[in-house]
């Protein structure tokens, strides 16, 4: 079947599988390799996305689910050349180790950072508990997002 989505601000098309998921549609239709495949059961946040202005898993959303919305990939999170302040925070934080859970996490934390533009302590740990990272410890991570909120 064929769908058409609007992805970082750009109308696309691609023909899909009934079956697929929006993940796969970004990564191998769209060719959006920044969300990542770990989990496939919506666990480990590595493939977070916006779908509408709403912060989701990508494995767990139908690629034809997305047929006529919007979704927002961590690509469509920086502004042309200039970094999203949440990308340029977790940069200089040092919160990047393998980099795998990396862009959810950077999604997630943008979520956040437009909710709660000053977050607590709990609200941040809240907010990236459905991302999970196996490299960092979370210090750095959390750093970089009271960074960007500073």
């Amino acid at each position: 079947m064929k769908i058409s989505l609007t992805v970082n601000g750009e109308r696309r098309d691609a023909d899909v599988w009934e079956g697929e998921s929006l993940l796969y549609v970004l990564r191998e239709r769209l060719g959006l390799p920044g969300s990542k495949n770990a989990c496939e059961q919506g666990e480990c946040g590595s493939c977070s996305v916006f779908l509408d202005g709403v912060l989701v898993c990508a494995c767990l959303v139908l690629g034809a689910q997305a047929d006529g919305h919007d979704v927002v990939t961590v690509e469509g999170l920086a502004d042309g050349d200039e970094l999203h302040a949440i990308q340029e925070a977790f940069v200089a934080a040092g919160a990047v180790q393998c980099g795998f859970c990396t862009p959810g996490l950077v999604v997630a934390a943008a979520d956040l950072l437009r909710r709660s533009p000053q977050p607590s302590e709990d609200e941040l740990r809240e907010a990236l508990s459905g991302n999970l990272c196996r490299c960092t410890g979370y210090q750095k991570i959390f750093d970089a997002v009271r960074s960007a909120a500073g």
